[in-house]
């Protein structure tokens, strides 16, 4: 199987005319959709309006070009909004270039390394612990411009607890038109896709925003005001500023950028194989994130990556193969070129109000609390420690920890599930009786580093001529575990008793076999069952 195999190939083989007219009408309302949510996601991350549909035009047409995925839609996303600004915040727009073309040059290397399943080893509890914490942080981030405050010390937080902090200080410079404006708006964002989905509330709610601004004039802050040379026009290719001290110190965040550009964009190509029935190409698709990401920072734009939201609305709307995303694309640079200039008549309080939606519909506050009720305790622990530090600290802080706690928690579950009992005389006939002098012990579980105490549950005495192992229940073996058998072994053979081992099963015998202790313990002393090594015993027995 190809490691890069972009999708869009294999769908042009039996394209049809009728496809094609459905793909160019979800193109376009994909594109209509992406329009604000692009200009609100660049605002969000501290970037200029025009970066955000940089992105979705250069990596959009990248990512559908070159994915594994047969409808997904990429461009900027919530997720990417902190950490951007961030980002920016520290190194400014130069070092955001460099920190995202590393990371689509990460993002390449894991797709050719075929790391695209390692996806499924990043828990339920943690993903949604993160995703419910960027959503919280979003939300912070736009009560500032949703009540019109302005800070007057001068200001300029970036962590969370920071943007607190300062809005309850300068809360009293609340501006009553913004609130009004951004309370329209957002009712208009929850309530119109009830009433139709014909047209995006999104577009629906700027509309009304433009038409707020045209009514109070300067009494509103609006894009214009915070971003004055805003204009329309093609990307422009801009070489960043690749010095070897540049690179040393935006690696790490080239590592942020990358893995939650993974992580997302392989959950949205499940959830879209989901919506069509289809199956994702998922290393292709890192492979394409990577491609992705560098066209957009070296053409203008900030990271990229699958967004689900625009996707759904894709499939729903007949897109069911990638020229939807190309058309998305084209689509949106032609808006660009025409109206980009009238984005400065847009509020504040309005694109604030789209980002709380996207705040609100990214929360998965339903499921977040199903865990809380549902899960658990250990799962529970994850999911809350994971939300808590994205919120405190960042995403690479809350997922190292949340991974972690998540391995300690699993190894502390496959130790308590892992057993070492005396073993009885069968209560019925299908097996012969415990030949005396012989100790018979069942070993149950994955025998691993955090269980070989448990091997010293193996007692004998001066009357144990024969101690048996009954491994039919072991499912692994590690080294560790295997130089404690050695041990005892090798302090049996002191004794003078001999070790039998009954039934053991395929993974933990080719690790006998590797590490030479079936030649410690010799080939005979391994037993099919334990009919065969009750008898095998009975046999030393009498012998001693």
């Amino acid at each position: 199987m190809k490691t890069f195999n972009p999708m869009l190939f294999s769908c042009l083989k039996n394209y049809s005319k009728g496809q094609l007219v459905k793909d160019i009408i979800a193109g376009i309302i994909v594109a209509i959709i992406a329009l604000p949510l692009s200009i609100a996601l660049a605002i969000a991350s501290g970037v200029g309006p025009e970066m955000g549909l940089y992105t979705a035009i250069v990596a959009g047409f990248l990512i559908s070009f070159f994915g594994g995925s047969t409808v997904q839609i990429a461009g900027p996303t919530a997720a990417f909004a902190t950490i951007v600004a961030g980002i920016v915040a520290t190194n400014g727009v130069g070092g955001l270039a460099v920190a995202t073309v590393m990371a689509g040059v990460i993002l390449i290397i894991m797709g050719i390394c075929r790391f695209g399943a390692l996806i499924k080893y990043i828990p339920y509890t943690i993903t949604t612990g993160f995703t419910a914490g960027i959503a919280v942080t979003i939300l912070v981030g736009q009560l500032k411009d949703f009540f019109g405050v302005k800070y007057m010390n001068g200001e300029a937080p970036i962590e969370t607890i920071e943007k607190i902090e300062a809005l309850i200080h300068n809360f009293g410079t609340a501006n009553l038109w913004s609130v009004i404006i951004g309370v329209v708006c957002l009712v208009v964002l929850f309530v119109f896709p009830k009433i139709t989905d014909k047209v995006p509330a999104s577009l629906i709610a700027v509309v009304i925003g433009v038409g707020a601004y045209f009514l109070l004039g300067n009494k509103v802050v609006t894009i214009g005001d915070l971003y004055p040379d805003i204009k329309g026009g093609l990307p422009k290719f801009t070489l960043p500023d690749f010095s070897l001290s540049n690179i040393k110190a935006l690696l790490p965040d080239a590592f942020t950028i990358a893995i939650l550009a993974a992580i997302e964009s392989l959950l949205a190509c499940v959830v879209a194989d989901g919506m069509v029935g289809s199956k994702h190409r998922s290393n292709t698709e890192l492979i394409a994130q990577g491609i992705g990401n560098i066209g957009s920072a070296l053409f203008g734009g900030i990271p990229a990556t699958g967004a689900i939201a625009r996707t759904a609305a894709n499939v729903k709307n007949g897109g069911r193969t990638p020229v939807a995303g190309i058309v998305h694309a084209v689509v949106l640079l032609l808006v660009m070129l025409v109206l980009m200039p009238y984005a400065k008549m847009i509020p504040m309080a309005t694109i604030a109000a789209i980002l709380i939606h996207v705040a609100y519909n990214m929360s998965q506050w339903k499921p977040f609390l199903r865990l809380v009720k549902t899960a658990p305790k250990s799962d529970i622990l994850v999911l809350v420690v994971t939300f808590v530090l994205t919120v405190v600290f960042d995403l690479v802080v809350a997922i190292g920890f949340g991974l972690v706690i998540t391995a300690a928690l699993f190894l502390k579950r496959m130790g308590d599930e892992s057993k070492v009992n005396k073993w009885k005389d069968a209560e019925d006939d299908r097996h012969k009786a415990i030949p005396e002098g012989t100790s018979v012990y069942e070993l149950s579980g994955a025998l691993f580093f955090a269980v070989t105490d448990s091997l010293k549950n193996i007692v004998t005495d001066d009357t144990t001529k024969c101690l048996i192992l009954r491994m039919s229940a072991v499912t692994s073996l590690d080294v560790s575990a295997l130089q404690s058998l050695e041990s005892l072994v090798k302090k049996c053979g002191r004794q003078g008793i001999s070790v039998l081992l009954s039934h053991v099963n395929e993974q933990p015998m080719k690790v006998m076999e590797k590490s030479g202790f079936v030649n410690i313990l010799g080939k005979d002393n391994f037993c099919n069952n334990i009919d065969d090594a009750l008898a095998k015993a009975a046999k030393i027995v009498e012998k001693a």
